[in-house]
């Protein structure tokens, strides 16, 4: 705890010093009311055991087991950046002494305080941390009397332009006089408010210049009347007080005019509105004026939204590219062939009776598709995967053994480097018969898994 205070206090040096301001912040004589708390628990757990351990444990003292009390504090300001603190605070209390235990009834205790406090920041700013050192004396029951230091830290909240202020502080004391004091932690919350107003600075304006007399110029264009050939209407030197004339009357001199004999508009100098791609439709109104297009495109060509090489106007599917032998349209991915090549692959999945287990004459079939699906064309097909029985048995069994079935040929896939967001696996027991369950090349037919391609 004294390495942590020593730190605040460097730093609040440190700040104090190399981050001074042009204008003066220095803090008015201020007095604050405040309201603490007084923690004996704490300081005691961590001498007795580590600030770790009292962290780690949640063992700070609760509100209930503090001491509370009220004070007064006043402020005077040294520098922008340090303050002298001023504190008389009073509490009822059981003292519990260093060396000697709990006093046994409540007395008066008594406490002044002296103390530097180094601001990070100056009184300018809303929140002001700060650090606080000083000297400390205590008087308890009228008959103990003590000396400790007092080292803490704190937030300033300005309420506006340096008007008035909430101070809020944590402050260690620690003992000089260890036989009257005793280790303890200060919580305290205040308001406070300047006790004199604030130095109005007056600001004396210069004096005048001197007054001129400039020869007359009635128009007032810097060209005196002896010298301008138009008196009344403002000019230019270089047309002797005249303005300067506009050959093609459209509003903008020669002086400024890059095409003074053809009228033109002020946003292109003078000259007319451009076609630079030659389009007939001219720049403002082309919204592609460098590339020649159509009026109904806005001066722009045909749009290609798909990129495809094929424009919106032929492109049977304009936002999708594909190809112009398809109209413009994307190929599909999943076709006949590769359908036909997955639902003959399924044909040849064969169980062991009764079970989920694979058979080795399936994976010849199974790794036809994994090829199927590796392929750079096919990376954004997925598969999946049904198995069905027959209607011998429950059916429950048969549901819970179809199920098991396609997870056992999605297992392959997958062990085979498919990705599982590709495949799914779905049994549904004797829901789905394609034969008839009478005979038994029918139920032979029902016991099948099937596989189908879909996209992504």
């Amino acid at each position: 705890m004294k390495k942590l205070i020593m730190s605040l206090l460097t730093f609040g040096f440190l700040g104090a010093t190399f981050a001074q301001e042009a204008v003066s912040w220095k803090k008015r004589p201020t007095l604050s009311v405040n309201f603490f708390l007084k923690d004996f628990k704490t300081p005691d757990l961590i001498g007795s055991t580590s600030l770790a351990t009292v962290l780690g444990n949640k063992q700070w003292a609760k509100f209930s087991e503090m001491t509370p009390g009220l004070s007064l504090q006043y402020f005077q300001g040294l520098s922008d950046k340090v303050d002298f603190m001023g504190t008389l605070a009073g509490s009822f209390l059981d003292y519990p002494f260093l060396t000697r235990g709990q006093y046994g009834e409540n007395k008066f205790l008594l406490e002044t305080e002296a103390a530097i406090n180094l601001k990070l920041l100056t009184d300018k700013y809303v929140v002001v941390p700060f650090v606080s050192g000083g000297v400390g004396a205590s008087m308890y029951g009228g008959s103990f009397f003590g000396a400790y230091i007092p080292a803490g830290a704190g937030l300033q909240f300005n309420l506006g332009g340096g008007e008035s202020f909430i101070f809020s502080q944590v402050s260690y004391h620690i003992p000089v006089t260890t036989a009257n004091v005793n280790y303890h932690l200060n919580y305290s919350i205040g308001f406070g408010s300047p006790l004199v107003d604030k130095k109005e600075v007056k600001v004396i304006p210069p004096p005048p210049p001197p007054m001129k007399v400039e020869p007359k110029d009635t128009d007032k264009d810097g060209i005196v009347d002896s010298l301008d050939k138009c008196p009344t209407v403002p000019g230019v030197a270089k047309y002797n007080g005249c303005p300067v004339p506009d050959t093609d009357k459209d509003g903008i001199n020669d002086d400024n005019d890059k095409c003074p004999t053809v009228p033109g508009v002020a946003k292109y100098n003078g000259c007319p509105i451009p076609d630079t791609d030659k389009d007939g439709i001219n720049d403002e109104e082309d919204k592609c004026p460098t590339v020649p297009g159509l009026a109904r495109y806005k001066g722009c060509p045909i749009p290609d939204t798909d990129g495809d090489g094929i424009n919106d106007e032929e492109d049977k599917c304009p936002t999708v590219a594909g190809p112009a032998s398809n109209g413009g349209c994307p190929l599909p991915k999943i076709t006949e062939e590769k359908k036909k090549k997955v639902e003959k692959a399924a044909t040849n999945i064969y169980f062991a009776t009764g079970s989920a287990v694979l058979l080795k004459k399936s994976y010849a079939s199974l790794d036809e598709i994994v090829a199927l699906l590796n392929e750079t064309d096919n990376s954004t097909l997925g598969l999946d995967i049904e198995g069905h029985t027959d209607n011998t048995g429950s059916a429950a069994l048969n549901k819970k053994l179809s199920q098991a079935r396609a997870t056992a040929v999605m297992t392959y896939f997958k062990k085979k480097g498919i990705a599982e967001n590709r495949l799914s696996a779905t049994g549904y027991g004797m829901e789905k018969p394609i034969a008839d369950n009478k005979t038994a090349a029918g139920r032979a037919k029902n016991r099948r898994v099937e596989m189908k391609l879909r996209e992504l």
